[in-house]
């Protein structure tokens, strides 16, 4: 927390000391405890590749874009590329004791399966998943065999390392097979990511500050309006519209809080070019004003 000032992102890109051709890196969540930085555990951290953590026991609270997520055994936190968190501390804000299995990678180092590519694109998908006790085993297992695995490839030999550079990526597989099985909220599935879905989100990801009417997005893809909000309900939950304004509502809280841009600016620079409108918008988003929320998390 600090009082006053904004609050910097720490922008980490893949890099693994060990291993700088491979896409994964494996490690329990001591070992990540012991080895980041004072200034990293205490700031928001956003990362270009994919974390996935499994909690065997232990307690702490991550935040993932300013949401609020319980870490206890059993759960598994999925970051997607870009997503802004903090990692999982205790009430005292010192990082959380757990005894976890931390998974850094690529999105190029999963296997190719459609249920894979399907978690892993579900950018906005649910970031917290709780295991029922069923399935905490195997999903517990598949975790340590990683990391087991991930520890020997010091003492191979050069085929012999390449062969476990591919046993790893079948072994992450099975991970992320075990995961995509975990009981999701409706609607938010991976099952649910579909072509039309994609295209859409691409666009919002290009357009979401120039425009936030879905007749146009709709117009630019090709479909019809309501098929688009067939696709968003189906992969998301939400309508496009809705989806397309939580998406805006999210930019304009990074920048609320990361920045110290004039909340007119941030308006602006979310496609609003009357700030009464933003503050309007925000507060039917948020039930909060922008300066309140910028108040809220920097206090």
């Amino acid at each position: 927390m600090i009082n006053s000032g904004h609050i910097e992102i720490v922008d980490l890109g893949y890099e693994n000391p060990d291993r700088p051709r491979l896409g994964l890196e494996v490690m329990t969540f001591a070992q990540l405890r012991s080895r980041t930085r004072a200034r990293v555990a205490s700031s928001p951290i956003r990362a270009d590749f994919h974390q996935l953590t499994v909690i065997r026991s232990g307690r702490g609270t991550a935040m993932i874009d300013f949401v609020p997520q319980d870490c206890r055994p059993g759960t598994v936190l999925h970051i997607r590329p870009g997503q802004v968190q903090r990692l999982p501390a205790r009430p005292d804000g010192r990082l959380a004791g757990l005894d976890a299995i931390v998974l850094l990678f690529t999105a190029d180092f999963a296997p190719h399966m459609s249920r894979v590519t399907s978690l892993l694109d579900l950018e906005f998908g649910p970031t917290a998943l709780a295991a029922p006790v069923s399935e905490r085993e195997g999903l517990h297992q598949a975790a340590a065999e990683l990391e087991a695995e991930y520890r020997l490839l010091g003492t191979r030999d050069e085929t012999a390392t390449r062969l476990s550079a591919e046993l790893l990526r079948q072994l992450l597989g099975v991970l992320l097979l075990r995961i995509a099985r975990l009981p999701c909220p409706s609607g938010a599935g991976p099952a649910g990511v579909n072509q039309v879905f994609r295209a859409f989100r691409r666009e919002v990801e290009r357009s979401f500050a120039a425009t936030r009417d879905v007749q146009d997005y709709a117009a630019r893809l090709g479909y019809a309006p309501r098929t688009l909000t067939r696709a968003c309900l189906a992969a998301t939950g939400r309508t496009a519209k809705q989806f397309l304004d939580a998406r805006v509502a999210l930019e304009a809280k990074r920048l609320l809080v990361h920045t110290d841009l004039a909340i007119a600016a941030v308006g602006r620079a979310v496609g609003f070019s009357e700030p009464t409108n933003f503050g309007k918008f925000f507060a039917r988003e948020t039930n909060m004003t922008p300066g309140t929320f910028r108040a809220k998390e920097r206090s």
